[in-house]
């Protein structure tokens, strides 16, 4: 899995993959899949570890794929080098695989043992598993707030809620993300560069939903030479703004209609596995009812602000009693310094 992690953020549509060959007792090759299109993990293994993984042990988070996509099937080349056992983390999900990689290693007589750190290595694939099983990006929300409930001021301000541990975080959690997502009002009060802030690090597609096209002519957003940027709007809207953001590198696309599962969908088609929504409390509710998002990722700190009308994280859900809360499930929260990262799942509720 510490293998797997080494390309967070750069295999979609792919699953984060490692693999490593033991053989008496010694580590002789071990890989990691590095992005759609490169050879596969095993792969990689196997070709560190030469003429000693005969007879050897391989280790792999995923269920080696016995199916021809852009790479030839690992199943294959781990028969073909003469492995001897395979312990595999979990089953893949994709139709494509789902046992029949565990089914043509055991049929070549090889001792498969299937379901080691399983919980874990499904945690490590969650975007993965969700986009096969739903045909959708993994959604997460991500905000910070007060200990009362702010994520700003009565004037807007937010800079900086939260300790400087707390944004490092965040900046690895975008790196590990295909795209973020914004809407105008971020844009305009907090000109935020929504970068991983590391270098040579990931930094994912910055998105923002528009529907007016009512934003600032100069942001941190338009400069793309460090990462790309992707306006979504709607139809017809402004287009002598739009053709001034395409001057400066940002893609501009049109959608009907212009809302937080229409956009998903679309980045679906993207082929993104990850997409984590920094957005207000309006886009927020709005993404949260309409099911992209399936992961609320809530920094505390422990500052009073109070405000009658300074904004919240998640807007109106349309709720009038305790009995409709969305109540987070496989609930963790750890301290960061003197702030507080609670982590949940929203309950399933269908497509």
């Amino acid at each position: 899995m510490e293998l797997a992690k080494q390309a967070l953020g750069q295999t979609a549509p792919n699953p984060l993959v490692g693999s490593l060959i033991v053989q008496a007792g010694e580590i002789v090759g071990e890989g990691f899949h590095p992005g759609a299109g490169q050879p596969h993990a095993e792969v990689w293994a196997l070709r560190a570890a030469g003429e000693r993984a005969e007879g050897a042990t391989l280790y792999v988070n995923l269920e080696p794929c016995n199916h021809y996509g852009r790479t030839p099937p690992c199943s294959e080349a781990i028969v073909a080098a003469g492995i001897r056992k395979v312990v595999i983390g979990m089953v893949d999900p994709n139709p494509l695989v789902a046992g029949k990689g565990i089914a043509h290693l055991r049929q070549a007589g090889i001792e498969v043992v299937v379901g080691v750190e399983e919980a874990a290595c499904q945690k490590l694939n969650e975007a993965f598993v969700h986009r096969i099983l739903h045909q959708r990006p993994w959604g997460i929300l991500k905000y910070a707030m007060t200990l009362d409930g702010k994520i700003a001021t009565t004037s807007g301000h937010s800079t900086w809620i939260t300790n400087s541990m707390a944004r490092m975080e965040v900046h690895q959690l975008r790196a590990a993300c295909d795209a973020v997502i914004v809407g105008s009002n971020t844009v305009r009060q907090d000109n935020p560069q929504l970068t991983s802030h590391q270098a040579n690090a990931h930094n994912p597609l910055r998105v923002v939903m528009s529907r007016s096209l009512d934003l600032p002519s100069v942001a941190h957003l338009w400069q793309t030479e460090d990462a790309p940027t992707l306006v979504l709007t709607a139809v017809g809207t402004n287009p002598a703004f739009q053709q001034l953001l395409r001057q400066q590198g940002v893609e501009v696309i049109e959608l009907s209609p212009l809302t937080p599962i229409q956009v998903m969908d679309y980045l679906y088609q993207r082929g993104f596995l990850s997409v984590l929504w920094e957005c207000g409390g309006t886009l927020a509710a709005r993404a949260i009812a309409e099911g992209a998002v399936q992961k609320i990722l809530a920094f505390i700190a422990p500052k009073i602000i109070g405000g009658l009308t300074a904004p919240s994280p998640v807007g109106d859900l349309g709720f009038t009693t305790m009995t409709e809360a969305l109540a987070l499930e496989r609930v963790t929260w750890r301290s960061i310094g003197s702030d507080l990262l609670v982590e949940g799942y929203l309950p399933f509720r269908g497509s």
